[in-house]
């Protein structure tokens, strides 16, 4: 198993592996900067394809940030191994995170815990911390906003099972709602709560109109991601809402 590298909007590359007994991609995302970011680590079984992907972009120890939405493995659950290699590191959650689970559970360094609307500057880009909880999932959850592009780093908002392809200009809703309602049968039915938070919080990430959408479970979409991310509201409403 190796990971494929796209490049899916200026210095922000998508460092897949697909697994294929669960069809899933799992993808994470490092910004080349003067200060370079990771968004998701994955699980430890995925470290070291991570690693060698990375490496051939730039030096892993030269890590600087290390971003994740939650608490779950597939967003954090090498962040041990990563702080290890990259050691002047820092995790970046938010204050709930960093509070609840992360510095007591898995950072080697205190992490930064973010406020809603606080800034992190890796040099040349902005990444605007936006606290979304319960969105896509857990009390903690967080999402990255990179300004100077419109780039919204939306974790498992989105999500697409299958080997797809890296980069989308369609529309991923079908795929998503496909996803949901699959999930509603089995082991991982409310897989995303559907909370009184759920349609402000995505109407607020609407509000940024963001230009790329870089999921972390299949293809990236490129386009008018406002519409999207207001058309997901409607899905999840219409698959998990009341009844």
């Amino acid at each position: 198993m190796s990971a494929t590298i796209h490049e899916i909007a200026p210095d922000l590359f998508r460092l897949s592996l697909y697994v294929p007994n669960i069809d899933m991609q799992f993808n994470h995302f490092l910004v080349r900067d003067e200060e370079p970011l990771l968004f998701h680590t994955g699980p430890c079984a995925m470290f070291t394809e991570i690693r060698d992907a990375l490496s051939t972009l730039l030096d892993p120890a030269a890590v600087k940030w290390i971003g994740f939405s939650h608490f779950e493995a597939d967003e954090c659950g090498s962040l041990r191994e990563w702080q290890q290699l990259a050691t002047k590191s820092l995790a970046v959650c938010s204050e709930v995170g960093k509070m609840v689970s992360v510095d007591d559970c898995m950072a080697v360094r205190p992490a930064m815990g973010m406020k809603d609307g606080e800034i992190l500057k890796t040099g040349k880009y902005r990444f605007r911390f936006l606290h979304t909880p319960h969105v896509p999932h857990c009390w903690e959850a967080g999402l990255l906003f990179e300004e100077t592009q419109s780039t919204l780093l939306c974790s498992d908002l989105f999500h697409q099972n299958g080997d797809v392809e890296p980069v989308t200009h369609s529309d991923v809703l079908e795929r998503c709602r496909q996803v949901l309602v699959e999930y509603q049968q089995g082991t991982l039915a409310n897989y995303m709560p559907y909370t009184t938070l759920t349609e402000p919080t995505l109407h607020r990430l609407a509000a940024l109109q963001p230009k790329t959408l870089a999921t972390m479970h299949g293809s990236a979409f490129v386009g008018d991601g406002a519409r999207a991310l207001r058309d997901l509201s409607t899905v999840l409403k219409e698959v998990l809402g009341p009844k």
